[in-house]
């Protein structure tokens, strides 16, 4: 049900950039706003041509009418027609209350029966008319008298005739917002004429019209002479009977004395049908010429304008289920719009759902709700979710609106998910004692990661890493007190985390014997020193041999280092030699190292 403006608008912006040069009757102009119009204008016969004797003598070469427009109604646009007997362009060159004007378009006719030529010219006055405002319009120099002297066909077969009339678009805030429609050409009958009149947009008849411009109709000339639209027949008794259309009438006057020529209106509002975008007009007449020059319909255009928005999206991470808020707005319109407009709800083209609006929006106003949605599992995780207001989710909808290409929003969305990650192997370091150890992780902050944008942060416990509290910052230098320590990692993305963990593990590293003792008080290598020993492997045990295999000294985790005294009844005898030689066998008593270290070292007292 919905009607597409955009290619319409621009089929009238062609019509007015380019206007027609054709003799068919055919869309000049359109007008969109609070608009009506109406017709001014006089004939130049001073009597009926079917029966007043004569011919070029009871023409004039002037005649006037009077414009009254109430004070809120401004003149938007004028368009002046002329119009008379005569082949070719005829008279181009007429004045209007005194001042020139000259054609800029010019229809013809030539009557297929007697071969006779009529002419019509257009000409655009609205600077004239605006400036002017109210009062009486005088039309001269309109003179076809030398026409019909050397063509004395016209006067035989009383076609004689001529005549002009003002065109007048005005605006006016107190109307509905209407369409007019101008179209201008110059068709005749008899014996049948038909016009499509293309580019209507009926969205709304009430108070539907449609006016006519017509030449050389004669009220005494009724045979066969009828006027329809849409098949129906037009008719505004007394002024124009059904079998007498074209009569020589004003509608805006109530005149029945403008001879051969008719300014009518008609109301069509039974006539047309809500979507129809042209209409019919049919005539026919068995014996009288009439001319059809100018042919304007009114139709109203009081429109709603949907459109909608979404307002804001609630995701929870690795789920495709979402809850949508979206409004509703009816806000340069002209019109309420209805209540139950369907909305069609799009993930990727793919319908998903369907909702409606609950209540009349009224003009200027907007209606907001929620919509919990449930995206399909064949739809990707990156897709475009797209909201259309008046669709069914078939493409078609309920309401007439002003501007039909605007009714969707549209939206990337990418599902949340979790970070992926990698699984990280447990870290190890040596044992500085009682399995405390010191270890740099911090490139696994780039081995986690699956997608480098993540971000992570290292934390000690998982209700830290959950919270995103407590971060560990040195990760480069990390001293764990006690061994094996669990270390939680945070990886985030611009919504989800995942949390993992690894270990870090301390191992038993080979002891560093620091073979050579000089006992002179200093405090430097004052006994025997084996670093990473004594809280790493507790239940060592240490002996010593002097150079001929003879044991002086055995120890364990319960004694102190060896300072150069025997603790096996031998004292070393202060006064001999200050260096001597000595061999060592430590027993580590770790499952990791089975044989026992043995080697030299070299103690002085000096």
């Amino acid at each position: 049900m919905k009607i597409k403006l955009q290619t319409l608008i621009f089929s009238i912006l062609l019509l007015a950039l380019c206007p027609v040069f054709g003799q068919n009757v055919s869309l000049y102009n359109q007008f969109n706003g609070r608009y009506d119009f109406i017709f001014v204008g006089n004939t130049m016969n001073q009597g009926e041509n079917n029966i007043t004797p004569g011919c070029e003598d009871l023409l004039l070469t002037s005649s006037s009418a009077s414009l009254t427009l109430n004070s809120n109604q401004q003149i938007i646009s004028a368009y002046l027609y002329w119009a008379g007997s005569g082949p070719g362009t005829g008279d181009t060159a007429v004045k209007l209350n005194g001042i020139n004007v000259v054609a800029q378009r010019n229809f013809s006719f030539t009557n297929p029966n007697s071969q006779l030529a009529y002419f019509s010219a257009f000409a655009d006055v609205t600077t004239l008319v605006t400036t002017t405002g109210n009062g009486n319009y005088t039309l001269s120099d309109l003179d076809v008298s030398q026409t019909l002297l050397n063509i004395p066909g016209y006067c035989a077969n009383r076609t004689n005739f001529a005549g002009w009339t003002l065109v007048i678009v005005y605006n006016d805030l107190s109307l509905p917002l209407n369409q007019i429609n101008i179209y201008d050409g110059l068709q005749g009958i008899p014996p049948a004429l038909s016009i499509t009149l293309n580019n209507l947009n009926v969205i709304n008849t009430a108070g539907a019209e449609i006016g006519f411009v017509a030449w050389e109709g004669d009220a005494n000339l009724a045979i066969s002479e009828t006027l329809s639209i849409n098949g129906s027949v037009l008719s505004n008794p007394p002024l124009n009977p059904a079998n007498n259309a074209f009569n020589g009438t004003n509608s805006f006057t109530g005149s029945s004395t403008l001879y051969n020529m008719d300014l009518d209106v008609y109301n069509i509002q039974n006539n047309l049908t809500v979507g129809n975008s042209n209409a019919l007009i049919q005539m026919s007449s068995g014996q009288d010429v009439v001319l059809i020059n100018v042919v304007v319909t009114k139709l109203n255009s009081q429109l709603p304008d949907a459109t909608i928005a979404i307002d804001n999206i609630t995701q929870t991470c690795d789920s495709r289920t979402m809850t949508v808020d979206f409004t509703v707005s009816n806000l340069n319109a002209t019109n309420d719009l209805i209540a139950q407009v369907p909305i069609a709800v799009y993930a990727d083209s793919t319908l998903i759902t369907t909702t409606q609006t609950l209540s009349i929006i009224p003009i200027g106003t907007s209606w907001s709700s929620q919509i919990t949605l449930t995206i399909p599992a064949n739809i990707p995780a990156n897709f475009t979710l797209q909201f259309v207001v008046d669709d069914n989710g078939t493409g078609q909808g309920i309401a007439f609106e002003l501007i039909e290409n605007n009714n969707s929003f549209s939206i990337p969305i990418s599902l949340w998910t979790s970070p992926e990650y990698n699984e990280l192997e447990p870290l190890e370091s040596c044992n500085e004692g009682l399995t405390r150890a010191t270890f740099d992780f911090s490139n696994y902050a780039d081995l986690v990661k699956v997608n480098q944008t993540d971000t992570v942060t290292f934390h000690e416990s998982q209700i830290d890493a959950e919270n995103s509290v407590n971060a560990i910052l040195n990760s480069f230098n990390y001293i764990a007190t006690a061994t094996p320590k669990e270390i939680f990692i945070r990886i985030e993305n611009d919504h989800c985390n995942s949390i993992t963990s690894f270990l870090l593990l301390s191992k038993n590293c080979p002891p560093t014997v620091y073979n050579f003792i000089s006992a002179n008080g200093d405090g430097i290598n004052d006994s025997f020193t084996i670093k990473g020993l004594r809280d790493i492997f507790v239940n060592f045990e240490l002996n010593l041999y002097n150079r001929w295999g003879k044991l002086i000294w055995t120890g364990n985790n319960q004694t102190e280092n060896w300072n150069g005294y025997s603790n096996k009844g031998h004292r070393l005898d202060e006064n001999s030699t200050s260096e001597s030689t000595y061999y060592y066998i430590l027993n580590l008593n770790d499952e990791g190292y089975p044989d026992p270290l043995s080697g030299y070292l070299y103690y002085t007292k000096y």
